[in-house]
């Protein structure tokens, strides 16, 4: 199983410390956050795209996927992630968000990245009905698909609680609206948990769907905060196993963007904690392979 951390942990950090520290931590792979300060698309140039490139290569870091779900640098007073959302009544500001997605599929190419993620719809706006933001949602989103099937970077939604896509039967259906095989599923294990559906009884039937993954804790309670792996409530090596017989071959990132106070030591203790499970159920299977064979 391949491990990466989000940079958005490292959001008191230039992109170029955050690589050089999550190489530090033993992860592979790297989610770049296309925000600020790391690398917001609308004012990123080529200088700085070349010093990205660089820094990951002088970390011998790839990317793992390229996350277009939050825009800090908009700073809208509700809500920094989810705002401005694909649903806006305000047809000039959810522009925002398109033509952000746009420069994040652009830049994941130019990068090598191989998916973006994007935010699930927002929430609805007072006595906005579920079909017709779905209706707004699919017209906001398709050119960023047609973008996405041109330049072959898969185009991710990452279901959330409280969002217009909270499940995964929501996002089924809205994905078989797109109908397109570069759109794919950002399976965020936690978000999974807090709206009731037990992420590891999912992973096989979203397989087909789930191009990323996300990884953190959640406690008992299921609030909508993320925690470091090992100190929730999820079972996560149930999570892990699922994952591994589902011959998942892409990314895993470890996302804890509450953290920023200290990224390292939440991103050590994690990586820790994912590699006793990862061990352990590699073990099990290579013990269970040898008693098949007999051995």
């Amino acid at each position: 199983m391949k491990l990466a951390y989000s940079s958005n942990a490292y959001m008191n950090f230039p992109v170029e410390e955050a690589a050089a520290r999550i190489a530090a931590l033993g992860f592979r792979g790297l989610e770049l956050l296309a925000d600020v300060p790391h690398a917001w698309p609308a004012g990123l140039i080529d200088a700085q795209k070349r010093a990205i490139r660089d820094c990951l290569e002088k970390n011998r870091l790839e990317i793992a996927n390229v996350n277009a779900f939050m825009m800090n640098a908009v700073a809208d007073p509700r809500q920094p992630y989810w705002h401005p959302s694909w649903i806006e009544p305000d047809p000039r500001y959810r522009a925002i968000r398109r033509e952000h997605t746009l420069r994040a599929l652009r830049l994941a190419k130019e990068l090598g990245a191989p998916s973006i993620q994007t935010e699930p719809g927002g929430p609805l706006a007072e006595g906005q009905s579920r079909r017709a933001a779905a209706d707004v949602f699919y017209d906001e989103i398709r050119p960023c698909v047609d973008l996405a099937e041109r330049l072959e970077v898969f185009l991710l939604i990452e279901p959330e609680p409280g969002l217009m896509i909270e499940t995964f039967e929501q996002y089924l259906e809205f994905a078989a609206r797109l109908d397109s095989p570069w759109v794919g599923l950002n399976f965020d294990v936690g978000h999974a948990f807090c709206v009731g559906q037990e992420p590891a009884e999912w992973i096989a039937r979203m397989a087909p769907h789930t191009k990323h993954y996300h990884i953190e804790d959640i406690a008992a309670s299921r609030r909508h905060a993320h925690l470091v792996p090992g100190r929730g409530a999820i079972d996560l090596a149930a999570v892990v196993r699922e994952i591994q017989r589902s011959e998942y071959p892409g990314w895993v990132t470890v996302e804890l963007y509450p953290y920023i106070d200290d990224p390292d030591g939440a991103g050590a203790e994690a990586k820790r904690f994912l590699d006793r499970i990862i061990e352990g159920v590699e073990g099990r299977g290579r013990r269970a392979e040898k008693d098949e064979r007999g051995v």
